[in-house]
């Protein structure tokens, strides 16, 4: 045999599948249509569709550009907060003291300015270090004594509020702060926190703009950031995120301190918006941001979720509040509203979540 044909490569058919050879079902691949489905976002979308469409039935004054535009304004003062919310119950925790925490921003950065007669930007950087802390405190609580974040962060929400209201009567005299407009630096800080534009005629407020853009750079980092992983990876299972070398201490502390960055900006809102504060205000918004977060998907157990869900649950909030308003109807039956909403959406996410995963 020559050294050509020892070169030569031998030529081989693939064999063909069999007629008889069935799969198995484990490499299939599943529609798209119900890869949709698997989305958590999908359910709470097509919840706030249909709350929006029965407004916009029942209430003829929502059809109108002023009309929602207050209602992506009220949606957005319970979106800033429920984005970190949300991220914080994927790392698989809870914050009750984010509402009363909103208040002790404002008021912190409100009598801090007024009362030591100093720029409002002086009292706005030291309501963010007093947020930064709480949100510290609470994530550090959780870590080093292992108690659930439900407990730490409802001492937490008890502590805050006595102080709101005992401090502001002890320094101001009153319940509520001082009227601030006319000090120095508060038209800057107004425009940043609390401005609002024209578009086609329609009052939009700012308020608006920073939810989305928040909700977007949160949905990056969810997704395409380690910090994203490390953040799902805690809230799945803890341990097994620590035996594969994710910072678990580090990531819930800073999750709690997002939720008080988005406190300080909410309550920085608040604050310019209305120039003073009442210290009994943000006691049970709180359940309104994790409602908002758990309509949008993001699961009570941790280690799922998104942030673009939550989105939707707050519009949604936002939408009943304004709607039942706009329709004419009697508020008191707004809680009521609020909780059937609430049932409705978790079963409509279940369906479609079971849906989806169906074969």
């Amino acid at each position: 045999m020559s050294m050509a044909q020892q070169a030569e490569p031998a030529v081989t058919t693939p064999p063909a599948p069999g007629p008889g050879k069935e799969k198995d079902g484990r490499t299939a691949q599943r529609p798209p249509a119900l890869r949709l489905l698997a989305r958590p976002e999908v359910g709470v979308f097509l919840g706030a569709v249909a709350v929006y469409v029965f407004f916009l039935v029942a209430a003829p004054p929502v059809r109108d550009g002023g009309s929602m535009a207050n209602i992506l304004y009220q949606s957005s003062t319970i979106g800033i907060v429920t984005i970190p919310v949300a991220l914080l119950m994927i790392g698989g925790e809870f914050d009750l003291s984010s509402g009363v925490a909103v208040i002790t921003s404002a008021l912190t950065a409100s009598m801090l300015a007024y009362q030591l007669s100093m720029n409002v930007w002086v009292g706005v950087i030291a309501a963010l270090l007093v947020s930064l802390a709480v949100g510290f405190f609470n994530g550090w609580m959780v870590v080093k004594t292992g108690l659930p974040s439900f407990l730490v962060t409802l001492g937490t929400f008890l502590i805050l509020q006595g102080v709101n209201l005992a401090v502001t009567k002890l320094v101001t005299g009153n319940v509520a702060t001082d009227n601030i407009s006319d000090m120095d630096g508060f038209d800057q800080a107004k425009a940043i926190f609390a401005s609002s534009f024209e578009v086609g005629g329609v009052n939009v407020k700012i308020t608006i703009v920073y939810w989305l853009v928040f909700a977007a750079i949160a949905t990056w980092v969810l997704l395409r950031t380690k910090y994203g992983n490390w953040i799902f990876a805690v809230g799945g299972n803890k341990d097994s995120a620590r035996a594969v070398g994710v910072p678990v201490a580090f990531t819930k502390i800073s999750l709690f301190m997002l939720v008080g960055l988005g406190a300080w900006f909410l309550g920085m809102h608040q604050l310019f918006a209305y120039n003073t504060v009442q210290s009994g205000e943000g006691v049970g918004i709180e359940l309104i941001y994790i409602s908002a977060a758990v309509i949008g998907g993001c699961l009570l157990t941790g280690g799922a979720g998104s942030a673009i869900g939550p989105v939707f649950g707050a519009f949604m909030f936002g939408m009943v509040q304004q709607g039942i308003v706009y329709a004419g109807w009697n508020p008191d039956w707004f809680k009521a509203f609020l909780g059937v909403m609430l049932l409705g959406a978790v079963l409509i996410n279940l369906w479609v979540s079971r849906t989806a995963t169906r074969r």
